[in-house]
């Protein structure tokens, strides 16, 4: 919004036949009668829109305002005294419908106020509520979106174990109490303390991984232990990518809508931000933290867009070849790591009987890569503070950066390996030594977590709090929460569950235990051992983020997966043992089936239904663009609608004024 000399706001904004609409009421036509109205600034900003033509617009969208049971009058955008009008026009429509319509109509609010209650019901069993309510309020909303995130994942693995746990292990343990000749398992006899971090030992022979699912018949030509063992995994990546997808959508949406020339206002927040069915204390306390965050964080992004707007083109070209310079460096670093991780692999392969030695180089990948993952996205962060990014962009490329180092590292790690199987081909099940490094790279990182608490951030805050007058102590002080780099490893570990879960199916149980213990840990990590943050920011965008790193994923899980069906044509162990690969057993069940079924599945599995298939991909991603498009410029329109009200309120405040101040002139 710009004046010019005259004092007069100019403004320029969109017009439609959706911009006649605007929330009066109905004596709002006698408004747009008298002289004022042409001296408005949206009247004179768009002449053409004649006098004659509002009162019409008005009545039209008098008319739309009616009564839609589907639409609660709370939720309308109406001042009090038209939901009033409504709710007598209301009344009035009820004594002139039919039975029928009248029964409808009762049946859509009946089915509203169900699934509001509903609604509220399951987010009222949503675990731990109160708990990022009071961190909300003390840390921000950006270390409690840590913790949403956190228990969506833990919300997603327990999809995964009821799923598995169906489908998978429910009909192996079937099949093998009903086979007498089963081999019987080991028991504890000889449990060792190291099978627990190592994955070898009895728990290599338990339903823990690959080898021990054999193929075994349920009486039916397709139900067996192979075909629902495929069903079960196929399952658990159809929901992931349902899950990940909506998440994602839904959060881009959420934040283009606030981040396309969003601006909030202040005035606002100060004077309707309090909620004043509040009557606990402490719950007061919360919520003046968190208006105090939002107000922060509307007062830094309007200084970063002033000192953004200041730049002098030298300093542009000064600022653009700094960032081309620590890109570069960025890129020295990553290929370092990879290096690192490489050589690492290499040194496992030389390992002897010493067990300590043994113990060391089976966990030295591991612990390389949890080291290049802990410093290098610190390093990272540091780099963006040098490139005069705004917090929320720092934070979005500090994510993106670490994320390719640890989706980067985890693809290396998993292509040497592979190269290191094939060269020593010594493994009696090449599936279950897939599966266990997977085992070992998460329990390495529950460890890890363990450590970074009780060993590292509270033995930090003993120190602070027993030393308070000495300087180099409390120069040191306690640490902030670091929300990027504990997102990436959440997106790390589940992307590890996500690619070992075919090789080691109860690994999303372990998975659900090892987030359970993390929030605690995080808990009190959060409560007890860090401050507030100083700087804040918004989540939307980086929420967003959050879920398309675990789409990358995801990604990443499958096209693992595609490549180890293919290196193991002939597996010596598991359900597809032998001859039995995955496309042999579906085929052997596709022929018991009926001929109109096998015709069926052979059309969907053949090149012409593809195509046809895409076609229909096409057309709805086109008509969903086109929906996406002109929501967008009905969007803008709204805001223009917004700013023009603005203006139009300024002026008459103006006109108001003016008139009071010459009646109150002595004549």
């Amino acid at each position: 919004m710009m004046e010019r000399e005259d004092g007069t706001p100019n403004f320029h904004r969109l017009i439609s036949a959706e911009s006649c609409s605007s929330d009066l009421s109905s004596d709002s036509c006698e408004y747009y009668q008298t002289e004022i109205f042409g001296l408005l600034p949206s009247s004179q900003a768009h002449p053409s829109l004649h006098l004659r033509d509002l009162p019409v617009c008005l009545q039209d969208k008098m008319d739309r305002v009616s009564w839609n049971p589907s639409v609660p009058l709370r939720d309308l955008p109406v001042c009090l005294q038209d939901k009033r009008e409504l709710r007598e026009r209301q009344h009035l429509q009820r004594s002139n419908i039919d039975s029928w319509d009248s029964w409808r109509q009762s049946q859509q609010k009946t089915r509203r106020r169900l699934k509001e209650h509903v609604g509220g019901a399951v987010s009222g069993l949503l675990p731990w509520r109160h708990t990022l309510h009071k961190i909300e309020g003390q840390f921000g909303v950006g270390v409690k979106a840590y913790f949403v995130f956190l228990r969506y994942l833990l919300c997603l693995n327990l999809l995964y174990c009821v799923i598995i746990i169906g489908s998978v292990l429910t009909p192996t343990l079937v099949s093998r109490a009903q086979d007498s000749s089963t081999h019987r398992s080991q028991g504890f006899q000889n449990f060792s303390f190291k099978d627990i971090f190592f994955g070898s030992g009895v728990l290599e022979s338990s339903p823990v991984f690959y080898g021990f699912y054999t193929h075994r018949s349920l009486h039916l030509d397709c139900l067996n232990t192979p075909i629902l063992f495929l069903l079960g995994m196929i399952s658990v990546l159809f929901l992931s990518i349902i899950m990940l997808v909506r998440r994602t959508v839904v959060g881009y949406k959420h934040s283009w809508l606030t981040g396309n020339r969003f601006s909030s206002n202040l005035s606002y927040k100060v004077f309707c931000g309090w909620d004043f069915c509040i009557q606990n204390p402490q719950a007061a306390l919360l919520k003046h933290n968190f208006i105090r965050n939002e107000l922060r964080m509307d007062l830094e992004e309007q200084t970063f867009q002033q000192r953004v707007q200041q730049r002098s083109l030298k300093h542009w070209v000064q600022l653009i070849f700094l960032r081309i310079l620590l890109n570069f460096l960025v890129l020295v670093l990553l290929g370092s790591s990879f290096a690192l991780i490489y050589f690492a692999i290499q040194q496992k392969t030389k390992c002897e009987n010493n067990w300590t030695a043994c113990t060391m180089l089976e966990y030295l990948p591991p612990i390389t890569m949890t080291t290049v993952n802990y410093i290098l996205p610190h390093v990272f962060s540091k780099i963006s503070e040098f490139e005069d990014y705004s917090l929320t962009i720092q934070l979005n490329l500090t994510l993106i950066r670490s994320i390719f180092l640890k989706l980067s590292s985890l693809a290396i790690y998993l292509v040497f390996f592979i190269m290191a199987t094939e060269k020593h081909k010594v493994y009696q099940c090449r599936e279950n030594e897939f599966g266990k490094e997977m085992y070992k790279l998460t329990i390495f990182n529950l460890l890890e977590c363990f450590f970074n608490a009780f060993c590292v951030a509270y033995p930090r805050v003993l120190l602070v709090e027993s030393f308070p007058s000495s300087k180099l102590v409390q120069l040191l002080g306690k640490k902030q929460f670091e929300i990027t780099f504990n997102v990436l490893d959440l997106v790390y570990i589940q992307t590890v569950i996500l690619v070992g879960v075919f090789y080691c199916p109860l690994l999303p149980a372990i998975n659900t235990v090892r987030l359970l213990l993390l929030f605690y840990v995080k808990k009190f990590t959060v409560v007890r051992c860090c401050v507030p943050p100083q700087r804040m920011f918004r989540t939307a965008s980086s929420s967003v983020l959050f879920h398309f790193m675990l789409l990358l994923g995801l990604f990443m899980a499958v096209v693992t997966l595609v490549v180890n069906i293919n290196r193991f044509e002939k597996s010596t162990c598991g359900p597809f043992e032998g001859n039995r690969t995955l496309f042999k057993v579906t085929s052997v069940c596709i022929n018991t089936l009926p001929i109109p079924v096998q015709t069926t599945i052979g059309y969907m599995s053949s090149e012409a239904f593809a195509f046809a298939l895409i076609l229909a991909e096409v057309v709805i991603l086109t008509s969903y663009v086109s929906r996406g498009r002109a929501n967008r410029k009905a969007i803008e329109r709204l805001k223009d609608m917004l700013v023009m009200c603005s203006s139009d309120k300024r002026f008459l405040v103006k006109q108001h004024s003016t008139i009071m101040r010459r009646q109150q002139r002595p004549r």
